[in-house]
């Protein structure tokens, strides 16, 4: 059975996407009703719904969206990954008012905004808050940010990190090396976890298996199998590949590990992370 960390859904007329003027192959609604079609004819029984970097003034009505679809009979969502602003003086305020039945985790997408975002003190001391208060943080961040992601979680000992996208390798282009070095480093980190999602996207399209298996073996040789979750990335995954192509893929890339291995990656790490029993 397959956990997924990482569903993006879309009701365009419920909140506002600013994001999604630029992206027309993505500019649609994407329903949970879809989704949960064909994700429990792929065995996934568990999900955590992930930010879709709502306008700020719709965080909080995310929340109560996804808090919806928890309450839906049979539903297959657990919690969500909130969008937050942990550089903003109005950070603790939220963080002590968050419906915790639902806010499992938190996100701020660091790749869209300047490199210093995360080196303010202010950040730091909201992420770190995050520690103290049980939710992991999800690292959004290109692979030459890399290093930003490394100091950030050597100022926040105490916080849970997950790596997004096993940090947007640049798979097109080749550049293996430089990636999988600042990905040794980063993994050197015990509190740092690591998500095997979003591969495909970085591809540039007429991927294989066989042309992400490297960039797959690296992170299980970093991370080990004790610290990587799996996520679907829908319906980013769709630029490139399927649901059902990426949930296919991922067998074959794990099918070298153990039984125990495979399903730790694949559910039983998420429930230890995010505290879902």
């Amino acid at each position: 059975m397959i956990f997924d960390t990482h569903l993006h859904l879309v009701d365009r007329g419920r909140l506002s996407y600013p994001w999604l003027a630029s992206a027309p192959a993505l500019d649609r609604d994407w329903s949970y009703a879809d989704y949960a079609a064909t994700a429990r004819r792929l065995g996934i029984t568990d999900v955590l719904h992930m930010e879709v970097d709502v306008d700020p003034a719709d965080i909080d009505a995310e929340t109560a969206f996804v808090a919806g679809l928890m309450d839906e009979p049979d539903s297959l969502i657990r919690g969500a990954i909130s969008a937050a602003r942990p550089e903003a003086a109005g950070f603790a305020e939220w963080l002590e008012r968050v419906d915790r039945r639902v806010v499992k985790g938190v996100r701020r997408v660091l790749h869209v905004m300047p490199d210093d975002l995360s080196e303010g003190s202010l950040f730091r001391d909201n992420i770190a808050r995050l520690g103290r208060a049980g939710l992991p943080f999800d690292l959004c961040v290109l692979a030459r940010q890399l290093p930003l992601a490394a100091a950030l979680a050597d100022a926040c000992p105490e916080t849970v990190f997950v790596l997004d996208h096993c940090g947007v390798p640049d798979i097109a282009g080749g550049a293996f090396d430089p990636w999988a070095a600042q990905i040794t480093d980063l993994a050197r980190r015990p509190h740092v976890n690591v998500k095997l999602s979003g591969l495909p996207t970085y591809t540039g399209g007429g991927w294989t298996v066989g042309t992400l298996q490297p960039w797959v073996d690296h992170i299980i040789a970093a991370f080990g199998p004790g610290r990587m979750v799996w996520g679907s990335d829908s319906p980013v995954c769709t630029l490139h590949s399927s649901l059902p192509e990426w949930v296919g893929a991922t067998h074959a890339l794990l099918s070298g590990m153990s039984t125990e291995e495979r399903a730790a990656i694949l559910s039983g790490n998420a429930r230890r992370i995010w505290g879902l029993g």
